[in-house]
């Protein structure tokens, strides 16, 4: 989906959760913080991948907030998760920030539930059945 969004001219920005969120608590180290949210929100779709892999402590689920809030009814967001939406307040802590964040995340989304082997796992044994 990303990469047919740039190739219609969109601008997109694609990041795994975990290395975003380090990257924003960073940039708020050394004054750059605003300026990276600016650029998150300039971007027609954002991408994050992995989502959920670890719990989010206070800094991330507040910049998620952040970005979710910048984003609502503006600019898309695309999540990847391995993990049920049903886990995701488990996930982001805090069940006040938990609600709003899924409430702008849910309301208006498009959900797909992929079924199936490990697309990585199919080319690993696509690969190994290659005669070369």
């Amino acid at each position: 989906m990303g990469n047919q969004a740039c190739v219609q001219g969109y601008k997109v920005f694609y990041s795994n959760t975990r290395r975003l969120f380090t990257k924003l608590k960073l940039s708020k180290a050394d004054g750059s913080y605003l300026k990276e949210l600016s650029r998150l929100e300039k971007t027609d779709l954002l991408i994050l991948d992995d989502f959920g892999l670890q719990e989010l402590d206070a800094f991330a689920r507040n910049a998620l907030m952040e970005i979710i809030e910048d984003r609502h009814g503006k600019k898309s967001i695309i999540i990847v998760s391995q993990l049920p939406v049903t886990l995701w307040y488990e996930i982001i802590g805090e069940e006040t920030i938990a609600d709003a964040i899924m409430d702008r995340i849910v309301h208006d989304a498009y959900r797909f539930d992929l079924q199936g082997e490990s697309l990585r796992k199919r080319r690993k044994a696509s690969e190994n059945n290659t005669i070369v």
